[in-house]
């Protein structure tokens, strides 16, 4: 994996429509993999923490569209961006705000997957009939991203035992992975029964293969 180094670092104040607001260090590279414009929050005393030796809290989170700007309740976006920003300011860490819409298929394919979802097909398996892998994110930049900032040891904020699979795979030391919210409405219900079945799954083929 080749390093990736700060491009630029920019102090900006933040503000969610419920009134919450921080300021981040939000920080752009050089040399990321796939050469998409991913960028890094810096929250709370995260410095701090990094000096002392303790692992960050960090969340990778994949952009969305609809969800975290628009207020989509098709999915939890939304939520766990406003969640994670919240709970990594009072404990100093990173978010990681990773190009990736559609679980890295894109945004119209994401919304061709919305209409076969309106048929009956969770999410996954609208991704796969339109000819996608079931979740395409590579998270080789996030761990680029940490690289660059000085972190190797992170608590890892995320429901998804893949990112933490494929952090770990890429030299990132995962300390503990701390579980978001649940974000539940009757308009996401389904999509997040389909994740949890998603995350079982694939704890159980690692298990299986272990």
């Amino acid at each position: 994996m080749d390093d990736a180094t700060i491009r630029t670092q920019v102090s900006v104040p933040l503000r969610f429509p419920d009134g919450y607001a921080t300021k981040a260090e939000v920080f752009t590279f050089h040399g990321l993999v796939d050469g998409r414009e991913h960028i890094a929050f810096g929250l709370g005393e995260w410095r701090d923490t990094v000096a002392r030796d303790e692992a960050p809290l960090v969340r990778p989170h994949s952009e969305c569209l609809t969800g975290d700007v628009f207020g989509s309740e098709r999915c939890d976006c939304g939520p766990q961006l406003r969640e994670a920003v919240e709970r990594i300011s009072n404990t100093g860490g990173l978010l990681l705000y990773l190009r990736q819409e559609g679980r890295g298929i894109g945004l119209y394919a994401k919304l061709d997957a919305y209409a076969l979802q309106d048929t009956g097909m969770d999410t996954y398996e609208a991704n796969l009939a339109l000819g996608h892998g079931e979740d395409e994110r590579d998270y080789t930049p996030a761990a680029q991203m940490l690289r660059a900032l000085g972190v190797s040891r992170i608590a890892l904020l995320s429901n998804n035992p893949d990112k933490e699979e494929q952090l770990t795979s890429l030299g990132v030391a995962v300390t503990k992975r701390v579980p978001t919210r649940l974000h539940l409405s009757a308009a996401n219900a389904g999509y997040l029964a389909a994740k949890a079945r998603y995350a079982r799954r694939a704890v159980e083929q690692d298990w299986l293969a272990s």
